[in-house]
């Protein structure tokens, strides 16, 4: 550890200290004891409202191997969580006027004028199907998407092959429907997904750290990610880069699950959300908006990855609190990321929850011991 970072790393300490989350807050002690038992290696935690944060604790390794610390400002894979912000993109081209949810898929994307079910009936896809995991659209097997270095060349894979279902009769998880709405926004805004992510949320809302492509600086603070075997923490590699380097260009920008972030970077997002779209007195979304995107999309039907839970565009809804969900309101939304992390906003206590991990074999990463004892600490399970 640098001296600048272990300076910053005492300061945040002092903060989180003056902020009244010393080392005797329930929800550090619930932190030391996930460390402590072996369930992870590090983690960090952040809970506050739209204003900003109320509360940080920082525990455990970044790397056990070299014994180096975790530090607030270490860099996380954060998967699926990238979910919600390929969502807010699509919901500013509808601000700006250049798409509409409910615009079939192939009126921006040509090749999806030719999509087939199994038996070569036509169907027609909206974008906000993509967005609510209602489409039907078929995975690309894992060994042609590995190759695949432009959303472009994805979504014509993916226009190919059969729908699985009727659009909107069901609900399944779907990587490929989110990775199309993301090529739509290319289509639409006529830039690279990459350049509008960072033109109208990642600049305005000083995400700084938050790349599908970390530099070599950025990759210094990445926390390493772990599995457990035989009773113990192993490193485990981030199977989505398929060997390459997370630095590596020719990846194409993976708007299901490619992007690396912060703690602070993504309390900003959250921060922005829960605010009804504006952070700091900067409008990035209209209320409309958050309002739309965070509203039941899915009706009645069963969704994952927990029970109770309803589906937005790119959200996911918690209807009936219970379980894992005990702790926020009917009507909160968030997502999680495959390798623990997490992200929930309760907009009727007006709070948010962000736990950053990196644990790779949790048998379902929204559902965990993890996540249920440190959101229950932070906010205790409504009576």
């Amino acid at each position: 550890m640098n001296a600048l970072r272990k300076a910053l790393f005492f300061l945040s300490l002092m903060a989180m200290a003056s902020a009244g989350t010393e080392e005797r807050s329930p929800l550090m002690q619930a932190l030391h004891k996930e460390v402590k038992s072996g369930e992870i290696a590090g983690g960090i935690v952040v809970v506050g409202n739209a204003e900003g944060r109320n509360q940080m604790v920082c525990s455990g390794w970044a790397d056990i191997g070299s014994k180096r610390q975790l530090l607030p400002d270490d860099l996380f894979w954060i998967a699926s969580m990238t979910k919600p912000i390929t969502a807010c993109a699509v919901m500013k081209l509808q601000e700006m006027g250049k798409l509409r949810l409910d615009d079939p898929v192939a009126k921006h994307l040509p090749e999806f004028g030719a999509l087939k079910d199994a038996a070569g009936k036509p169907v027609t896809v909206t974008i906000g199907q993509c967005l609510s995991h209602t489409s039907g659209l078929s995975e690309l097997p894992r060994d042609q998407e590995a190759s695949l270095t432009a959303l472009a060349d994805l979504t014509k894979r993916v226009a190919s092959l059969p729908v699985l279902y009727p659009p909107d009769s069901k609900w399944r998880y779907c990587q490929s429907g989110i990775n199309t709405a993301a090529r739509v926004v290319e289509v639409a805004s006529g830039l690279p997904f990459v350049d509008f992510l960072a033109t109208h949320f990642f600049d305005p809302l000083e995400m700084k750290d938050t790349t599908f492509y970390p530099n070599e600086s950025q990759m210094a603070r990445l926390a390493q990610s772990y599995k457990r075997e035989k009773g113990a923490l192993q490193p485990a590699p981030l199977l989505f880069l398929g060997g390459k380097s997370a630095t590596d260009r020719t990846r194409y920008p993976r708007a299901n699950g490619g992007l690396f972030s912060t703690a602070e970077d993504y309390e900003h997002f959250a921060q922005m959300m829960l605010g009804g779209g504006v952070w700091r007195g900067k409008r990035i979304l209209t209320e409309a908006s958050v309002k739309q995107m965070t509203s039941l999309q899915t009706r009645a039907l069963p969704t994952g990855f927990t029970p109770g839970n309803g589906w937005g565009w790119g959200w996911c809804l918690v209807r009936e609190p219970q379980g894992v969900s005990a702790s926020l309101s009917a009507g909160s939304y968030g997502h999680g990321g495959a390798y623990g992390t997490q992200c929930w906003i309760d907009p009727e206590r007006g709070r948010y929850f962000l736990l950053l991990v990196q644990r790779a074999d949790f048998p379902n990463s929204d559902g965990s011991h993890t996540r249920q004892q440190l959101q229950d600490a932070a906010f205790p399970p409504i009576k």
